[in-house]
């Protein structure tokens, strides 16, 4: 192959080697790389443009997190509120009850009371009445005569007061 006999090179050879070189070196430089630089500064532009959007979007975003949250604690807030307000209207209502069972727990109570009073009083009335008729016959078996009934009273009271 006489392209690779170096031992003669022709004039014509280099002729034709500073021809595909010049035209392969201004074909790549004079028309690829323009248009491949233009491609790379439109994909930087674009992800650059991607990024700016991104960037808002998140700002966006991070906004209405912040009035979302501000929005929620004031509704817990407010509801905090009507709780407290419901648990007090609650207790007010609670205790106007309580007071009305007491007062007529204590009317019950007094109006028991009134009724063991006499009830009491009924049977020591009945239990002295008793007594000193019991007291009386003893009386009467132990000793033969029979003791007046004041004196029976009496002592029967004594015997039951201490």
């Amino acid at each position: 192959m006489p392209q690779f006999d170096f031992a003669n090179v022709f004039w014509s050879q280099l002729f034709w080697l500073a021809i595909t070189f010049s035209i392969l070196y201004f074909g790549v430089v004079k028309l690829t790389l323009p248009k491949l630089g233009r491609v790379m500064e439109d994909r930087e532009t674009k992800v650059t443009g991607d990024l700016d959007q991104a960037e808002e979007a998140k700002a966006s975003a991070d906004a209405l997190e912040e009035a979302h949250v501000a929005t929620l604690n004031k509704a817990r807030d407010t509801a905090r509120g009507s709780v407290a307000e419901a648990k007090a209207e609650a207790a007010k209502a609670i205790d106007k009850k309580v007071k009305a069972a007491d007062k007529r727990a204590e009317a019950k109570l007094t109006k028991a009371q009134a009724a063991i009073d006499t009830a009491r009083n009924k049977a020591l009335g009945q239990i002295e009445a008793v007594a000193a008729e019991n007291a009386s016959e003893i009386v009467t078996k132990l000793t033969g005569a029979k003791p007046s009934a004041a004196t029976v009273k009496k002592a029967a009271k004594a015997a039951l007061a201490g």
